[in-house]
């Protein structure tokens, strides 16, 4: 990376800052009468060309002002940034939300996803806290018709598994009940695998509900993640880079296909050991097509070993960096306690 000199930096920041405020390439005379500067807009005029020709901006048209580049807002966000403190007010109001409804993990995505949007007045995703194995914590059983019976499997995290079965004969309910008891009572706590070891004791029906059982914790290790919810898509879109252009309909579709956002969250965050730190890919970072005209802000909370999840912003790069990183790594933070208070024995 060039070496830039102070006023540079100065520079590149206050255009970076004038655009994400006015959505317009910023000129040097703009710049000189905005912010009071002690130099000569022939001067600044000249700084903004050198940072062009170092590839921090660019000018869309001879006579415009400047804009920033990805490379712009990569040296902005990694070196100049300066994040936005969280009112304590603020703090302690969204704390309070959380703690209300601190035992149902569904509502903690939902609730994250929808202040996210809010602060950032961008678009918002949060994955549900997933632990890194599946273990078992309560079963129940309730006869439906015939033989079909609905399982409710509950997991240690609080995640739940639901289906509809249907067994070799009809059951009563007062054997789904006995049965389901005694799965609970031998395997709570337990993984698949330690599960497979104490499945000799079962009647022929435990037997069956316990494959069915072993099947759904399976599937549930293999997950790389829980449940995702979005909220804002409507702020992205209303953004003037993305009214009724393709790059919408791109930010859209990244939106809309979980599977690719879970492979970003897989490949990015969720790679990491840790949680709490930040990670903000711009323009997808050159290496995912599907983020080119946007920036993703993301995290990761939770405890590992026990449960974790992710939650993010996604918007144009002109997003304001310094909130968004900063209630993007507040939110991280509180969730992890929760977690930490919540889903550990």
């Amino acid at each position: 990376m060039n070496e830039l000199s102070e006023r540079q930096r100065l520079l590149l920041s206050l255009v970076i800052h004038e655009y994400i405020r006015l959505a317009t390439p910023v000129g040097s005379k703009h710049m000189v009468d905005e912010y009071k500067l002690d130099m000569s807009s022939a001067t600044v005029r000249n700084e903004l060309a050198e940072l062009t020709d170092l590839g921090y901006l660019r000018q869309p048209h001879l006579s415009a002002g400047r804009v920033p580049t990805e490379e712009g807002y990569r040296l902005f966000v990694g070196n100049i940034v300066q994040e936005s403190e969280i009112p304590e007010s603020m703090q302690r109001t969204i704390t309070h939300q959380f703690y209300q409804m601190r035992q149902d993990t569904e509502q903690w995505t939902k609730l994250a996803a929808s202040i996210l949007a809010h602060q950032s007045r961008a678009a918002s995703l949060v994955t549900a806290p997933h632990p890194d194995q599946a273990r078992f914590k309560h079963l129940e059983l309730i006869s439906s018709r015939g033989r079909q019976v609905l399982m409710v499997l509950v997991l240690v995290g609080g995640e739940i598994l639901q289906r509809f079965i249907t067994l070799a004969e009809p059951v009563t309910q007062e054997q789904l009940s006995s049965s389901a008891a005694k799965l609970t009572s031998l395997f709570i706590g337990k993984s698949s695998n330690s599960m497979q070891i104490e499945s000799t004791s079962l009647s022929p029906l435990e037997t069956d509900l316990f494959n069915i059982v072993l099947d759904e914790m399976k599937q549930a290790d293999s997950m790389v993640s829980g449940e995702m919810v979005l909220d804002g898509l409507t702020n992205v879109l209303a953004e003037p880079e993305f009214s009724g252009s393709e790059e919408a309909r791109k930010a859209l579709r990244v939106l809309e296909e979980k599977p690719l956002l879970h492979d970003i969250l897989a490949q990015t965050v969720l790679s990491r050991t840790s949680t709490g730190g930040v990670q903000v890919l711009i323009g997808g970072e050159g290496v995912y097509d599907a983020l080119s005209q946007v920036s993703f802000v993301i995290a990761r909370y939770g405890t590992p070993g026990i449960a974790t999840g992710t939650l993010g912003v996604l918007g144009p790069m002109r997003m304001p960096y310094g909130r968004t990183i900063s209630i993007v790594r507040f939110l991280s933070s509180l969730l992890s306690n929760l977690v930490a208070e919540t889903m550990t024995d």
